[in-house]
């Protein structure tokens, strides 16, 4: 890449631009200032997460951080939702696999409320029993309507053929309906106690802050928390790779649609090979009208409503996806044109044309993404989750620029393997299903 290049992005996140320090408790804080906006952008997550979930209550870690705004010692529910409505601002809490994350908005003058009132959810909730049923009424809704919905069973059948049903990544971290009707308050209570706490934890705050003042005000309001009974998540192991191609249907009734998904293993999102997979599945499920499967399955052969891929990475595993929605008359015409196109794309490298579109996109498209405050936070967060480094972005483009189509061939080839393709669908009962 040439200089000229990064010093046209050079106003993006990067090492000149962003200020790492650790707090006196041990709390990570990522800072970004933009003098050009009134808002604040917040992110962050403590390491917790539901692969320490019992198998029979399964969705605590989930259930738990979404009660944190229904009470904590000092505020009652409708207190929290008033403080954060009467300043336009907003708080959210959510787990995942390997931890629970919070997000938030806020005028800058309205900083101070925002960590204050983060620190007193994080510390003290106190998941008050009638708001905490209305919670898991809510929740159990939404597990109900994913039962029925053909793309959501799709999806999970697919994480548990890929990643296996006992290992974390293969479960739904928000659980079902029979786990979460077991989980208690005391289980919230338990679990928040072991395992809330700054050990691990990082904040990003990016937006119209001054640095110093900034550290200052997270010292106040997070530096002195404490937790001595903090445990550490013990150690979650990668899971292992499928021993076999796989497939199965989820037969859902009065259905007029069915939802596919098919992929394989995918690089770990600290993986050289990751940056190149990107512009590899641009080319091949996601640029224009959603790249060579999109266009081959969708637009040429008419067998789907919507086909696209993804590229999804996480610590210890991820899978490259192909998705689609077929009348459920072309599902095998369809399984058959995209195992093609997977061939095609492993056996023969993409043109230089393809490459160099991709390549202007991917860039082209990255100042827009990070428009927001919000979305500088989230992206600072993800940096330092996956020890990306904090001129990640620099890295990326030189990589984008670097990149050739052998390179992403390779990668292809060693990924993208049909004896570990996983097919799953969800639709109307099937007549006939053959094994992949």
């Amino acid at each position: 890449m040439t200089n000229s290049l990064w010093d046209k992005y050079r106003s993006l996140p990067s090492a000149e631009n962003i200020t790492r320090v650790t707090l006196r408790n041990g709390i990570v804080a990522l800072l970004r200032g933009n003098p050009h906006s009134q808002s604040i952008g917040l992110s962050g997550y403590l390491s917790v997460g539901s692969a320490i979930d019992p198998h029979d209550k399964l969705g605590l870690a989930e259930f738990t951080a979404s009660g944190l705004k229904y009470g904590t010692q000092q505020y009652d529910f409708q207190q929290i939702y008033q403080l954060l409505e009467s300043t336009g601002a907003n708080m959210s809490f959510s787990a995942s696999v390997h931890q629970t994350s919070f997000a938030g908005r806020s005028l800058s003058e309205d900083l101070p409320m925002m960590l204050a009132l983060l620190r007193e959810t994080l510390e003290h909730p106190t998941f008050p029993e009638k708001e905490i049923g209305m919670l898991r009424d809510q929740m159990m809704t939404s597990l109900q309507i994913r039962e029925q919905d053909t793309r959501a069973q799709a999806a999970q059948t697919f994480d548990r053929l890929l990643f296996g049903e006992t290992h974390p990544y293969g479960r739904p971290t928000d659980g079902f309906m029979e786990t979460l009707s077991a989980i208690s308050i005391q289980d919230m209570h338990a679990l928040h106690g072991a395992y809330y706490g700054p050990r691990g934890a990082v904040i990003a705050l990016t937006g119209d802050i001054s640095i110093p003042a900034a550290i200052e005000l997270l010292e106040n309001s997070l530096g002195d928390w404490r937790n001595p009974l903090q445990m550490v998540m013990p150690a979650l192991a990668a899971p292992a790779p499928p021993a076999a191609a796989q497939r199965e249907h989820i037969t859902i009734a009065d259905k007029f649609q069915t939802d596919l998904v098919m992929g394989t293993p995918a690089p770990l999102r600290n993986s050289p090979d990751f940056l190149v997979g990107v512009i590899g599945n641009n080319i091949l499920g996601q640029f224009g009208m959603m790249g060579r499967i999109g266009e081959v399955v969708r637009d040429k052969a008419g067998l789907a409503y919507h086909a696209s891929t993804s590229l999804n990475a996480g610590k210890l595993g991820g899978a490259w996806e192909v998705n689609a929605g077929v009348n459920p008359a072309n599902l095998e015409r369809a399984i058959d044109l995209i195992r093609t196109e997977l061939k095609r794309f492993c056996t023969e490298p993409v043109s230089s044309e393809e490459l160099e579109d991709s390549r202007a996109n991917l860039i082209g498209r990255l100042p827009l993404s990070l428009e927001s405050n919000g979305a500088v936070a989230m992206l600072l967060v993800r940096m330092e989750q996956y020890g990306l480094g904090l001129d990640y972005l620099r890295d990326y483009i030189n990589t984008l620029q670097a990149t050739t189509p052998e390179d992403i061939q390779q990668v292809a080839q060693h990924y993208i393997g049909f004896d570990q393709l996983m097919t799953a669908s969800a639709g109307p009962a099937l007549t006939e299903v053959s094994q992949a």
